[in-house]
């Protein structure tokens, strides 16, 4: 299995490339989804790859997606690269493990994000205004503290090496109509509130995470990515400490190393030592192992 920063397969048309994933145009109903081992972090690139990333990242979404399908459908159509078409062969060892065919969707115009713990980005709000997106929390909360009950906070999605910006569920519901904002609320809490149950019993707090959603035949499905290190933070339960920040298995260990550095977080980053490669690596298959043997 190789390590992949960048794919270029001829066979079919290029459609994008992402912070991380390369999408290619199979047919008028299907894309080829490729995970690669590019690492972003403050929607900036990393020069250097965090090797199998995106092995782990995709094997990780197929694991959730299976677990869901009982509360939304989702695009998937083919993971065995046996099954591809017989076009993508040439670039078998590329993409074993790490692609997908999928159905076509049309994608939701918001990232729908749900909070469970007080943290990151959020944290920053309620310091300085004692709400979150619209919701009023109580007061004197600390750092990573359990929001009960989890909160549904949607953003838009902004272009690649801009920033998203946290919107309210009624903004939301401008862009999308309100049943629908509804129903993607109701979904995601949904599948939030299952995962985080699942993981809980394998000794990791979901904390926070991301989804993406989209529309096929008029039909709301599950798409991209699902509950993974790159979307989510994975913290260990059994050093868990409200009042602080916590210790993760996701790329938080990254960012932490980055924010200590001489950068202003616009391109160029710095270079990463190996031995933060090495512990970002070790951190991703960590969460991929507890979560799915």
């Amino acid at each position: 299995m190789k390590v992949v920063v960048k794919t270029d397969i001829s066979a079919y048309p290029l459609l994008s490339r992402g912070k991380v994933r390369d999408i290619y145009n199979v047919d008028e109903k299907t894309l080829l989804i490729v995970t690669t081992d590019r690492m972003s972090a403050f929607d900036v690139i990393m020069n250097e790859p965090i090797p199998y990333k995106g092995v782990i990242l995709n094997q990780i979404t197929l694991f959730w997606m299976d677990r869901f399908k009982h509360i939304i459908p989702n695009h998937l159509l083919e993971s065995d690269v046996n099954r591809f078409p017989a076009e993508l062969a040439p670039w078998k060892d590329e993409l074993e493990g790490r692609s997908v065919l999928v159905r076509k969707a049309s994608p939701l115009p918001v990232e729908c994000i749900v909070r469970g713990y007080i943290t990151g980005s959020g944290w920053k709000d309620y310091q300085a205004t004692g709400s979150l997106c619209g919701y009023a929390l109580p007061a004197n909360l600390r750092e990573s503290d359990k929001l009960e009950p989890a909160i549904f906070t949607p953003s838009t999605k902004a272009e690649l090496g801009q920033h998203d910006e946290n919107i309210s569920v009624a903004q939301a519901a401008q862009l999308m109509g309100e049943d629908l904002a509804r129903k993607v609320e109701e979904t995601s809490l949904a599948i939030y509130e299952a995962g985080r149950a699942y993981a809980a019993g394998r000794g990791i707090i979901v904390a926070d995470t991301k989804f993406e959603f989209g529309m096929i035949d008029g039909k709301l499905h599950l798409i991209d990515e699902v509950l993974t290190p790159d979307s989510s933070r994975f913290w260990p339960a059994d050093q868990y400490k409200p009042g602080q920040g916590q210790p993760s298995f996701d790329k938080q260990y990254l960012r932490n190393w980055l924010k200590k550095q001489p950068w202003n977080m616009q391109p160029p980053p710095p270079p990463l030592p190996e031995e933060v490669i090495t512990a970002t690596a070790n951190k991703y298959k960590e969460a991929y192992e507890i979560l799915t043997k």
